[in-house]
């Protein structure tokens, strides 16, 4: 199937790592010093992760992709689901007293509220 899908050239990619934070459905990872999209079917095309890019390396083409996996990426709701706590990994914050947000922090998925997410990102 075609769809819309994120590109990383790997030319240009330096392997900061700054695209896998807005990444919230998991599918970009750092292997070997580059970034790469690992599971095409998580990526949902939304193109978050772009702007992040210091040299511009991240791109959204149209190709031959598998579907997308609504399921797979839905984390939250599973997680809640299950009845697990959402809380951010910093502060502890939870739902009820703050937005908290799926975020990629060292290669992991976990959860950070928005007051933490500077930090995060910027260090």
């Amino acid at each position: 199937m075609k769809r819309k899908i994120v590109r990383i050239d790997e030319e240009l990619c330096t392997g900061c790592g700054l695209c896998v934070t807005p990444c919230a459905e998991g599918a970009i990872e750092i292997v070997d010093g580059k970034a790469k999209v690992l599971r095409e079917e998580l990526c949902d095309g939304a193109g978050v992760c772009l702007s992040i890019c210091p040299v511009g390396a991240l791109s959204i083409e149209e190709r031959e992709a598998p579907p997308f996996d609504p399921e797979a990426a839905a984390n939250l709701a599973a997680k809640r689901a299950r009845g697990e706590r959402v809380a951010c990994f910093r502060c502890g914050a939870d739902e009820e007293g703050a937005v908290v947000l799926l975020a990629r922090h060292r290669g992991e998925s976990t959860w950070v509220c928005t007051r933490c997410l500077p930090v995060l990102i910027h260090g």
